[in-house]
């Protein structure tokens, strides 16, 4: 009976506690995604149009571009986190809560979405854009409505994967203070040896994961008619 009653406590607190923090986590993901696939969109197409066979070659940007992508995407999220607490605590106030993990996560995943568009834009044939080019479209032409309608399968199921890790970040955010669930698992689960609470929020991080793939497969295949 003491065992049922522990149970039955520790679902009682998870119920308590998993609403606001799953709150937290959708806007931690939901922000950091919208401004991921903006900023990354941005990069990659510069990436893409300034490389040596793009349609704007242009040496200097594109290699300043690669360099500074490369050197995000270097860090591990914890160490890329706490080597930007400067420039949160300029952009936010603090250094702790669901809007101080924004600039880590979204700096961290724009990275991540810009290399994701750009190898699907690298995907479309070379020989198909010249093909195009010859009948004197323009390089907004070929990119709107060549490249990007090519690359979009492509990108759907990279964005996917892209989502999916957001969700994770933020998660690992929650260890040092962002919120969500990852807190929720870690601090109330891990650290209080609340087995319930901790599996718990485990599997709704299963089951969100399983939703985004499964919302990203049916996107996948609208994107191939």
């Amino acid at each position: 009976m003491e065992v049922i009653a522990v149970n039955v406590e520790s679902l009682e607190k998870l119920s308590r506690i998993v609403w606001p923090a799953l709150t937290e986590s959708i806007y931690m993901v939901g922000i950091t995604v919208l401004s991921s696939i903006i900023i990354g969109a941005i990069l990659a197409t510069l990436l893409y149009l300034t490389d040596a066979k793009g349609l704007h070659p242009n040496l200097l940007v594109n290699r300043f571009l690669n360099i500074a992508v490369n050197v995000v995407r270097s860090f591990p999220f914890v160490i890329l986190i706490v080597a930007l607490m400067p420039l949160t605590r300029k952009l936010t106030g603090t250094v702790i809560g669901s809007t101080a993990a924004l600039v880590p996560l979204i700096i961290s995943s724009s990275s991540l979405v810009a290399r994701m568009i750009e190898a699907s834009f690298r995907n479309v044939p070379y020989e198909t854009i010249e093909a195009i080019k010859s009948f004197g479209a323009s390089n907004w032409q070929i990119m709107t409505r060549v490249v990007l309608k090519e690359a979009v399968p492509s990108m759907v199921s990279g964005l996917t994967v892209a989502v999916i890790a957001i969700l994770g970040s933020s998660a690992a955010a929650g260890a040092v203070g962002a919120g969500g669930l990852g807190a929720v698992a870690i601090n109330y689960g891990y650290s209080s040896f609340d087995d319930t609470i901790m599996y718990g929020t485990v599997l709704i991080l299963i089951l969100l994961v399983q939703g985004i793939q499964a919302v990203g497969n049916q996107l996948f295949k609208k994107s191939l008619r």
